[in-house]
């Protein structure tokens, strides 16, 4: 793996993250991108006249990636993931992934529903001490995720913004927001789904296969 992360261009992290979130207003993408609004206006305008993304207007609107962007977009990430010169540790990271990925899905399921009486039944929240347990459990387990997203940051650099997202939502659940872990635009979950889609697109792999 080379020395330094191979430097994603602010073009590039702005239509790839587009394409990983899916259709967004301005100030999320400039959440999730961790850039300025006005640098990621600045880069949806120059590649809306290029037909990469496009616009919807009014209250509700928000941009979104042409089928001309997604095919942009696929061979951009192929390029800079041959540039960074990590492809086979991405690789390996992204097995890594998957076997913590049934993982977090178990752990999400456990803080939304929980066990009444031999009832499965929707966590209100009313119990301390389960939502304690199940924090704590999230706790350890990003500890073992952070430990793979630490080799992605090493490769390319837009995947430290993941870690820093991931790392702000579980701070903020153990500071009492527990919406943060899974009922947010922006909690542990959202995070993580957006993670496993960088994955796959920067791999060429399919979700479904």
């Amino acid at each position: 793996m080379p020395n330094s992360p191979h430097q994603t261009s602010a073009d590039l992290l702005v239509l790839h993250t587009l394409r990983c979130i899916g259709f967004a207003a301005l100030e999320r993408l400039a959440g999730t991108t961790g850039l300025p609004e006005s640098e990621v206006e600045s880069e949806l305008i120059d590649l809306a006249i290029d037909g990469l993304v496009t616009r919807v207007p009014g209250e509700f609107g928000g941009w979104n990636v042409t089928d001309a962007g997604r095919a942009a977009d696929t061979e951009r990430v192929a390029a800079e993931l041959d540039a960074s010169g990590a492809r086979a540790e991405v690789t390996k990271a992204f097995e890594d992934f998957m076997v913590l990925n049934p993982e977090l899905l178990d752990l999400c399921t456990a803080w939304q529903m929980r066990s009444v009486d031999g009832v499965a039944t929707m966590n209100d929240h009313a119990d301390p001490a389960y939502d304690a347990k199940v924090l704590g459990l999230f706790t350890e387990f990003h500890q073992r995720a952070d430990a793979v997203l630490t080799v992605l940051a090493s490769a390319i650099t837009r995947f430290e913004r993941h870690r820093d997202r991931l790392a702000h939502a579980l701070s903020c659940a153990q500071g009492g927001q527990v919406d943060y872990l899974t009922d947010r635009m922006d909690a542990y979950h959202t995070v993580w789904s957006h993670l496993h889609e960088d994955l796959l697109t920067t791999l060429g792999q399919d979700r479904y296969c």
